[in-house]
């Protein structure tokens, strides 16, 4: 997985950098768990969770987009339906009260995930 800037350099010429993300291990018992800020300026969080994982009933964090970059997860919503999101797909979280989600991480390979926070705005 690559994470490439382009930027625009004091030349004002446009510049690739390279952004190699640093993961830290994240407490709560999963080996594999570990999570690396991307972009602090915009909150853009990478987190890798532990192919065995699984974590009960919890409200999302903030409104977030999650892209999902590798693995894939298995999501449990209040109603009982099981959705799979995998490489490629998209999650808008937005259930930030209440019940909440499950999440059980499926296959075999970690998932690497991409937390974007969303931002409300005015109607």
């Amino acid at each position: 997985m690559a994470i490439v800037r382009i930027y625009t350099g004091n030349d004002g010429k446009s510049h690739f950098q390279d952004v190699p993300p640093q993961l830290r291990a994240t407490s709560g018992g999963w080996p594999l768990d570990a999570e690396a800020m991307v972009y602090p300026e915009a909150g853009l969080l990478l987190r890798r969770f532990d192919p065995q994982r699984s974590n009960p009933w919890h409200p999302a964090p903030g409104r977030v987009c999650v892209f999902t970059v590798s693995g894939a997860v298995e999501i449990e919503v209040g109603d009982g339906t099981k959705r799979r999101i995998g490489p490629g797909d998209i999650l808008i979280a937005e259930d930030v009260t209440g019940q909440g989600h499950y999440t059980r991480e499926v296959g075999g390979e970690p998932r690497v995930s991409l937390f974007v926070p969303m931002a409300m705005h005015a109607t």
